[in-house]
């Protein structure tokens, strides 16, 4: 099956400690099936200016948002393939465009601050948008792990679970191996309902139970506060 490249949908993000996890699967069963890759290691290299300017007004929680980031769904080698993924959001509604592109030929975009390849719409629109901020550099590299459900009655209604949530500043290439400082407390996990439309009433009566309530929780922007902490108290600290 050929890799979804543009969404258009919400996003909603929930931090969960292992009891409400444990509640949310119980509801989940019957209505979502865990989709055929398991438990993944995804890895993300997030590009930003020098002053980090698109991190910096993300977290301020404009009306519109952007960014652009590099991702794996495994280690890879600079021969296979890694989307480049621009990620808009717009009034709570996510816009994500995305291509695919050899490892390889795109970190040596990144690095010498060349075009990337393509020229189709979505190349076009993320050249755009590397000159607009430009120059862009790769500044962090975010790794977690994933469980990913999808719904059985073929709606387009997901659910995803993350853990071991790292970030560093160092090797920052898809192909390295996954280490970093974590972002997340010991036994949280952060939940993201993903749906062009509602939630199912099943899923809002588990979140209601169980004290679940929305946050605006972003990986990046927390890896981000976490570097400007580390940097005020002399230095960073790797698992």
């Amino acid at each position: 099956m050929a890799a979804q490249m543009t969404f258009q949908r919400y996003e909603l993000k929930y931090l969960l400690n292992p009891t409400q996890k444990r509640a949310v699967l119980q509801a989940m069963d019957g209505h979502m099936e865990l989709d055929q890759y398991g438990r993944v290691t995804i890895r993300n290299i997030y590009c930003d200016t020098e002053t980090f300017r698109l991190i910096r007004r993300s977290l301020e929680r404009p009306c519109y948002k952007e960014k652009l980031r590099v991702r794996s769904y495994r280690q890879v080698s600079p021969e296979e393939p890694v989307f480049v993924e621009l990620k808009k959001k717009y009034k709570s509604v996510v816009y994500k465009r995305r291509l695919s592109l050899p490892e390889g030929l795109v970190s040596q975009s990144l690095g010498q601050d060349t075009p990337l390849p393509v020229s189709s719409q979505i190349g076009h629109e993320i050249a755009y948008f590397r000159s607009y901020y430009h120059p862009l550099i790769p500044t962090v590299f975010l790794s977690y792990q994933r469980e990913a459900f999808y719904a059985v009655d073929g709606g387009d209604f997901r659910v995803t679970f993350d853990d071991h949530i790292l970030y560093r500043q160092d090797h920052l290439f898809l192909c390295s191996e996954v280490y970093g400082t974590p972002i997340l407390s010991p036994g949280q996990t952060l939940m993201e309902i993903k749906t062009s439309g509602g939630i199912p009433l099943w899923m809002v009566h588990a979140l209601t139970q169980h004290n679940i309530f929305k946050t605006s929780f972003s990986k990046y922007g927390t890896a981000y506060q976490h570097m400007t902490n580390q940097q005020r108290l002399g230095g960073l600290r790797y698992a």
